[in-house]
């Protein structure tokens, strides 16, 4: 099973202090001082935002083989040295979501480089450019769950012993929930945890996950599994153009992602497939199950909205409550489901409360 903070740190017990974190909490940004005197957050954002078209100089794009199969993996990592020669703050992972490529996220990764982080992350097998599990270049089908797991065990073993600690590992939406149950199964160790609109339960929240499986493999059961879902966008009654709704306020930003697609057409991905929801729904009855939350000793910190159009937010209230150490950030209808791609005073609170947390859980060694 993986192990606490090795900083020793001991967040109470979620089940007694939930209520204090969710709503509109205030989480004031704490500065590292020894790697963040200069420049300024204001301006390590602004030059993080050039990141946004553009993979930052001296960031290695390149391909990693895992256990799963032969197609390699699509990586990318920031330099191990620290801007400007400050001490490295330590090393995040991120790990994007379903559909996703990390070239939207590049706006934040630099930014995390930017504050002393060494920063990598990598696309899931099956998607962007990492190959794919259906018989199309768009839908997103994947045999089970358990091989991303897999994956990402195997990676974190050769990247945490590769980039110095403390050692950190962020995930997003479908990213999130595989993330949370490779802590939970033991399978990684980092020192904490940060989840943005982890994929706990999906839609229709209020219909449980057990009815929800059953339904979509006995849908599976009708036809090819490779099938895709819907038609368009990440809900098939959305048309193309209603995306956005679900994702991001933030226009500019939601722009980004057709840019990177006209540019490098390869990482573009569409619905998902039936068998892809079904195997989901099976991932997500195994981490609910029962002492599955509880065994996680790692702090967590979950950020999430209330009118998530994509995932589940009583799901992701409940698991808050479980785990023995986490926190939860929770925004209104100021956030949809891309939380780190929102509009910059969302955005800005919820890397505040990251930067906070991580001072706090994972401070810097020695």
């Amino acid at each position: 099973m993986a192990g606490a903070s090795s900083s020793g740190y001991r967040l109470p017990n979620s089940n007694h202090t939930i209520e204090g974190y969710v709503s509109h909490v205030t989480i004031q940004a704490t500065e590292n001082k020894s790697s963040l005197s200069e420049p300024s957050l204001s301006e390590i954002a602004r030059e993080a935002a050039k990141a946004r078209r553009a993979i930052p100089e001296g960031v290695v794009e390149s391909f990693w083989t895992g256990p799963s199969g032969p197609e390699p993996l699509r990586r990318i990592d920031w330099p191990t040295a620290a801007r400007g020669g400050a001490e490295v703050r330590g090393s995040i992972l991120f790990l994007p979501g379903r559909g996703d490529a990390y070239e939207k996220w590049l706006e934040t990764l630099e930014q995390w480089y930017l504050e002393g982080w060494t920063v990598s992350s990598i696309d899931w097998r099956g998607q962007a450019l990492s190959g794919r599990f259906g018989f199309d270049a768009t839908t997103g089908h994947v045999p089970g769950f358990d091989l991303w797991i897999e994956d990402l065990a195997a990676f974190w073993r050769d990247w945490a012993a590769e980039r110095p600690g403390p050692h950190v590992l962020v995930g997003h939406s479908m990213g999130g929930h595989l993330a949370l149950r490779a802590v939970a199964q033991g399978r990684v160790g980092p020192d904490a945890l940060v989840l943005s609109a982890p994929m706990l339960g999906i839609h229709p929240a209020r219909v449980p996950a057990g009815l929800l499986h059953a339904i979509a493999g006995g849908i599976v059961r009708l036809g090819d599994s490779r099938r895709p879902a819907w038609k368009h966008s990440e809900k098939p009654e959305l048309l193309p153009q209603a995306r956005s709704r679900l994702l991001t306020h933030d226009k500019g930003r939601y722009a980004d992602e057709d840019w990177w697609r006209n540019r490098r057409p390869g990482i573009a991905m569409g619905p998902a497939s039936w068998g892809w929801i079904e195997r989901a729904l099976a991932s997500i009855r195994l981490l609910d199950g029962k002492g599955m939350l509880e065994a996680v000793q790692v702090p967590v910190l979950l950020l999430a909205t209330r009118y998530d159009g994509l995932v589940s937010w009583p799901a992701i209230r409940r698991a808050a409550r479980r785990l023995p150490h986490a926190e939860l950030l929770a925004f209104g209808h100021e956030a949809r489901h891309e939380i780190l791609r929102e509009s910059d005073p969302v955005r800005d609170r919820a890397l505040a409360a990251i930067r906070d947390f991580l001072n706090r859980t994972a401070p810097v060694r020695g």
